[in-house]
Formats: structure tokens, C-alpha cells, sequence
């Protein structure tokens, strides 16, 4: 039996023997203890998941589109190949996720914290993130139009990401690598400047 529950108030939200059959696009699962549960290819778009606990929740294929993760809990959760295109997720906490081959397009992760989490050749085109990628391995992602302004990007991998026309203004930078990457303008980057560089790397393919 599955038995899903808000995690402060103990209401039951869902209650079934499985998932098989059940209609789970605009489940109201605000606030849901979903901590270490396999949700791996359920269709839950539109859900409504504010606040929710998916702290190493399987949701590998997993349809969220347009789903609202605002201030969800998502530490070391699995969402390789997941579909969270124009999902909502403002301030949620994604350390350690797994986010491999995810498609956000359209999505927004305004303030979101992906510290040391693993991006590698997600699409996250014309993507609002705007938030904490410390350490984030981004490599051979399609971040084109993706928005990171005054992003930390501190230690992430960006080596072989495409970044064509994305937003950079006032991101930290600091050990960022960008080997084989394409900039901004489209031109393909190498090696990252000199630290004693005045401007700041993006001004570089000008």
C-alpha cells in the first residue's frame, strides 16, 4: 500500500495498492513526504509539489512538465531523462541531484541551490537559472539562452556546453571550466583567461 502524507500536518494525500493507473497529472501533493520513493516514470505534470520532501526520491524518466516545485526539498534525488520543461521551481533545493540527460526547458529555478549537483547534457535552453551551481557538472549542456544572471557558477563544469546567446552578467565564475565549450557569441572557447584579465570572460569572443 502506498500511502502518501503531508509531512507537517500528517493529511493523507494519496492512497493506493500502486501507482499503475492512477491519474497523477494535477496531483495535489503540496507538502508531500515523498523522501526516498520511486516515482520513476509517473506522469505528474502540472503537479502541484510546493514545499514537498523528494530528498532521494527516484524519478528517472518522469514526466513533470509544468510541474510546481517551488521550495521542494530534492537533495540527491534522481531525475536522469527527467521532462521538466516550464516547471516552476523557485528556491528549491537540488544538492547532489541527479539531473543527467534532464530536458528544463522553459523552467524556472530562480534562486534554486544545485550545489555539486550532476547536469551533464541536460537541456536547459532559454532556462531561468539564476541561483546557486557550485560545483555543478554541467558538462556538454545545451544552456543556450539559458539565464544565469549574477548566478554562483563557482567550480562548475561547463566543458563542452553550448552557451550561445545565454545571459551572464555578474555570475561568479571562479574555477569555472569551459574547455571546448561555445560562448555567448557563438565562438568556441578554450582555455579560461588569465585570472589577472580585467574583463570579464564572456567580453573575451568580442
Amino acid at each position: 500500500m502506498i500511502e502518501i502524507k503531508n509531512k507537517d500536518s500528517g493529511a493523507l494525500l494519496f492512497q493506493a495498492e500502486t501507482f499503475e493507473g492512477s491519474k497523477l497529472d494535477g496531483a495535489k501533493w503540496a507538502g508531500a513526504d515523498l523522501r526516498e520513493l520511486d516515482l520513476s516514470g509517473l506522469k505528474l505534470e502540472r503537479a502541484d509539489l510546493r514545499g514537498a520532501d523528494l530528498t532521494g526520491a527516484k524519478l528517472v524518466s518522469s514526466d513533470l512538465q509544468g510541474a510546481i516545485l517551488s521550495d521542494a526539498t530534492l537533495d540527491r534525488a534522481d531525475l536522469t531523462n527527467a521532462n521538466l520543461t516550464e516547471a516552476i521551481a523557485k528556491h528549491a533545493v537540488l544538492r547532489e541531484a541527479i539531473l543527467d540527460g534532464a530536458v528544463t526547458r522553459y523552467a524556472t529555478f530562480q534562486g534554486a541551490d544545485f550545489t555539486g549537483a550532476s547536469m551533464k547534457g541536460v537541456d536547459a535552453s532559454v532556462t531561468d537559472l539564476r541561483g546557486n551551481l557550485n560545483d555543478v557538472d554541467l558538462s556538454n549542456a545545451d544552456v543556450r539562452g539559458a539565464d544565469f544572471t549574477g548566478a554562483n557558477l563557482t567550480g562548475a563544469n561547463l566543458t563542452g556546453a553550448n552557451m550561445l546567446d545565454a545571459k551572464l552578467a555578474e555570475a561568479k565564475m571562479a574555477r569555472t571550466k569551459m574547455t571546448d565549450s561555445i560562448g555567448p557569441t557563438g565562438r568556441k572557447y578554450g582555455l579560461a583567461p588569465a585570472q589577472t584579465a580585467v574583463k570579464p570572460w564572456w567580453k573575451f569572443w568580442e
